[in-house]
């Protein structure tokens, strides 16, 4: 056990975080996702039986979001014809705001299809049990600074 690491984060989840450099992205993915067809050529991470919201909380606590471009964290766009309402995303702009000063400005929308094609290039996929839709959430890390 180590102290000051929130348990929800996994020994093989750590492991990534610190392996990756900056503006590598992480995706944390919802139920619905694809995440081992879209990563393919990344870590796929299953962490089944843990929602987004509470992942992204823990993960933001030791990953910066990168400074150098206008909005580190991309969400997957509603489809237009879809009807879906989205209020976790109100949920993730709280957690953002609690570790970047940005705040929402930080929080962009990506395109379905062009999400998926950044996924295939993220350094690793967490392949959530999250049932929320439209819930995919991805990271680009920043500098660590001490």
């Amino acid at each position: 056990m180590l102290k000051n690491i929130p348990p929800i984060l996994s020994p093989e989840l750590l492991k990534v975080l610190c392996e990756m450099g900056h503006s590598d992205r992480i995706v944390i993915a919802d139920g619905n996702f694809p995440a081992e067809s879209m990563g393919k050529n990344a870590i796929v991470i299953r962490a089944d039986g843990h929602g987004v919201p509470e992942l992204l909380d823990a993960i933001l606590q030791l990953l910066p979001l990168d400074t150098y471009v206008e909005k580190p964290v991309s969400l997957m766009q509603v489809m237009k014809g879809d009807n879906a309402e989205t209020p976790i995303w109100d949920t993730y702009k709280e957690i953002v705001a609690k570790y970047d000063d940005r705040g929402n400005n930080a929080i962009g929308e990506i395109e379905r299809f062009a999400f998926y094609e950044q996924a295939k290039t993220a350094y690793a996929i967490i392949a959530t049990g999250e049932t929320a839709i439209y819930a995919n959430i991805m990271l680009q890390k920043g500098v660590v600074t001490l």
